[in-house]
């Protein structure tokens, strides 16, 4: 099987493209999804995962960000053939404010505007076109609502905030944690991410929309996060408790696995220790 991955020069497109021993299109590797002419090469794959994107929620950034996510997912999914697959990277944040309505968001979970930047909204948007062009086109297609994936370092990219804690234990720099530290997440190793692309290629499902996240089973509030940061590493952390970052939206946020564990039977395998060991230069134990 062919696959291609965009922005496989990305945080977590470096281990996808590394995982699959896939093909890069992306501005690192001299080709950009806004670009109809580079992106026509999509037509040659069997699998294309759609990493690629503008993560940028400064309200200046939002035409660009609606270039990229938007006009660029539409770019590729026009290039897509028939039968191929198609798996796109969109975001749990779709969902706003509504998911502080449940313990575990399920899909169902209301997606209307309630103050989301141009980043979620974008994202958003492109899942409509990748269901419109996928049974337009005849391919399939699956769409990950990702919560928070986090992978080890790699040069050029900048890690999310489960990377950025690591870096900062690792420099006894000192961290300031939102709400306290009490806001609630779970967290998904970017190789669970590339079982959960394979899990949907291997199905005979054609359409599919799924939350992908940690689940139950690896979520822990971000005080516990640095915690346990601590005892892989066997660094001591320095949290500033005085100047505690804004609350953030939603407060908690753990993805309703049921879905995908009922039409895919995918579930994380990696837990939390091995997974944050690999931040630190740890080897996984799934």
């Amino acid at each position: 099987m062919r696959i291609l991955v965009t922005g496989g020069s990305g945080y977590l497109g470096t281990h996808i493209k590394s995982h699959f021993g896939a093909d890069d299109l992306s501005r690192r590797a001299g080709s950009d999804i806004v670009n109809n002419d580079d992106v026509q090469k999509a037509a040659e794959y069997d699998m294309v995962i759609h990493l690629a994107a503008r993560l940028d929620k400064d309200p200046s950034a939002a035409d660009d960000v609606f270039l990229t996510n938007v006009e660029g997912t539409i770019n590729v999914l026009k290039h897509v053939r028939k039968d191929a697959v198609f798996i796109f990277a969109s975001t749990k944040d779709v969902y706003g404010r509504f998911a502080d309505n449940f313990s575990q968001v399920p899909e169902g979970c209301q997606t209307l505007y309630s103050g989301q930047s141009a980043l979620e909204w974008s994202k958003l948007i492109a899942e409509r076109y990748v269901e419109f062009y996928a049974h337009q086109n005849k391919f399939r297609a699956c769409i990950f609502r990702m919560s928070t994936v986090y992978a080890p370092p790699s040069d050029g990219n900048q890690p999310n905030f489960v990377g950025h804690y690591a870096n900062m234990v690792n420099l006894g720099e000192c961290i300031r944690l939102p709400g306290r530290g009490r806001p609630r997440r779970d967290l998904l190793h970017v190789n669970d991410l590339a079982e959960a692309c394979t899990a949907f290629a291997d199905s005979a499902i054609r359409h599919g929309t799924y939350n992908l996240g940690g689940g139950a089973e690896n979520a822990l509030t971000l005080t516990e996060l640095i915690a346990t940061m601590e005892d892989v590493s066997g660094l001591q952390a320095v949290v500033d408790t005085e100047h505690p970052l804004d609350d953030p939206v939603p407060f908690n946020y753990v993805s309703d696995l049921s879905m995908i564990d009922r039409e895919l039977g995918w579930l994380p395998k990696i837990g939390l220790e091995s997974g944050l060991g690999t931040l630190f230069g740890g080897s996984l134990n799934a």
